[in-house]
């Protein structure tokens, strides 16, 4: 039983609807002080209900019990929230405060009429959504990243630091699984272009899929993972687990972030390097952001040809020099040059998605890295997409071409049986 714990002289409330909001404002107090976090979370929240009522200074006699389970199931659920979780065809769900929320479909945004009730009750949501994973947000800890049980990613950030109220991005973790001849009929890239990664993927090429926010990388990276022999070892290492490998010989090793009080964080950086004491043959990792780009990069130089990775970056140049910039994120005083250098001997291709302002995706560039030059990484493209214009739904238009360049590496795809058709290459 939780001890009574009256703070308010306030004369008893009788009304249901102007007690409610007072005991929810003393609810997320108690919250803040005691989270209610692990397997008795139902438990905890019961008794923090039953105080937070009690520093309302409600009196419903008889109907006290009936006002307190009602309190409860406010408290445990996902509000506005549910109809979009139920939904398929929805990628993203963005609340800006609790009264805007904006959801992507088939690749646009679109701004819902849903709502929440108060900015307390998006509080409780989110903490009813991130409590199964150990997670809480208050005053002394205003963000947080988690993934729920379905895959979906899960970022927020409450005021003060969020100054028009709790603001959540969920991406949607989406259980159809597209295949490549799904992206050819979407447009996204011809037959040939996806014949031609895959041909590199399965001769052990060092693949980085690179693109702006939202442009489909690990979607893409996932299709480009069922071109690996199902007899190789493969490692993936993620923030949260979004790839499924469809071969039989997988480890997948998930990041964790540090606990409520700061505990317990396992990064992506340690798991890259705990991975290359685990005999892959081959390493992914979902997104490399910091410093455990140069273990990736010293993976591929080592022994551990054909990784795969995504990156965020602005075109396949600018990912050079994201990679650059996070090699030194790890830490280490290294000459710019011998960085290059590491990348340059590392990677192979660079794949580059592009999302469109009307949400569609493309494959927009396929450019392989071809070595140095004085102390600049060359880079080829072998093919691009050449946009002419917009159509009148917003649509790009366009044509996808190869560039006429025969890739560096063709003799190496030969050597290993992977013979391409010359006429692929040939610009039209």
């Amino acid at each position: 039983m939780v001890q009574r714990v009256l703070t308010s002289n306030v004369p008893g409330i009788t009304d249901p609807e102007l007690l409610r909001p007072r005991v929810l404002k003393y609810l997320i107090e108690l919250m803040d002080e005691t989270p209610p976090l692990g397997e008795r979370y139902e438990e905890l929240l019961r008794g923090l209900i039953f105080e937070a009522y009690e520093r309302a200074n409600g009196d419903l006699g008889p109907g006290e019990p009936a006002f307190l389970e009602a309190i409860f199931d406010y408290c445990t659920g996902y509000g506005a929230l549910e109809p979009f979780f139920d939904d398929p065809q929805i990628s993203e769900i963005m609340i800006n405060g609790p009264q805007q929320i904006f959801i992507e479909k088939e690749g646009k945004l679109i701004l819902t009429e849903a709502h929440f009730e108060s900015e307390l009750q998006l509080r409780l949501v989110l903490n009813y959504i991130i409590n199964p994973f150990g997670r809480f947000v208050n005053y002394k800890h205003p963000t947080v990243d988690a993934h729920l049980k379905d895959g979906s990613r899960i970022n927020a950030v409450i005021p003060p630091v969020a100054q028009q109220g709790t603001c959540i991005s969920i991406r949607r973790f989406l259980k159809d699984k597209l295949s490549v001849q799904d992206l050819i009929d979407k447009n996204a890239l011809t037959q040939g272009m996806a014949d031609f990664v895959a041909v590199c993927v399965a001769a052990r090429l060092n693949v980085v899929v690179a693109g702006n926010t939202s442009s489909g990388k690990t979607t893409f990276l996932n299709i480009l993972a069922r071109a690996i022999p199902d007899h190789e070892r493969i490692v993936t290492i993620e923030d949260s687990v979004e790839l499924q490998m469809m071969q039989t010989h997988k480890v997948s090793l998930e990041a964790r972030p540090s606990d409520y009080n700061g505990e317990g964080q396992v990064t992506i950086r340690d798991l890259v390097r705990n991975s290359l004491r685990m005999r892959p043959d081959r390493i992914i990792v979902g997104e490399i952001r910091g410093g455990e780009t140069l273990d990736m990069l010293q993976a591929m130089n080592t022994g551990h040809d054909g990784s795969m990775t995504t990156v965020h970056s602005n075109s396949p140049r600018d990912t050079l020099s994201r990679l650059e910039t996070m090699t030194l994120m790890a830490g280490f005083e290294l000459p710019v040059v011998a960085i290059r250098k590491q990348i340059s001997a590392a990677i192979d291709l660079i794949v580059y998605l592009t999302r469109f302002p009307d949400g569609t995706r493309k494959v927009t560039q396929i450019s392989e890295v071809a070595g140095m030059e004085s102390e600049v990484i060359t880079l080829t493209d072998i093919f691009q997409f050449q946009q002419t214009g917009t159509d009148s739904s917003g649509k790009p238009i366009g044509q996808f071409r190869p560039t006429g360049l025969r890739p560096m590496f063709s003799p190496r795809l030969e050597a290993m049986g992977y013979k391409l058709d010359r006429q692929m290459f040939m610009a039209r």
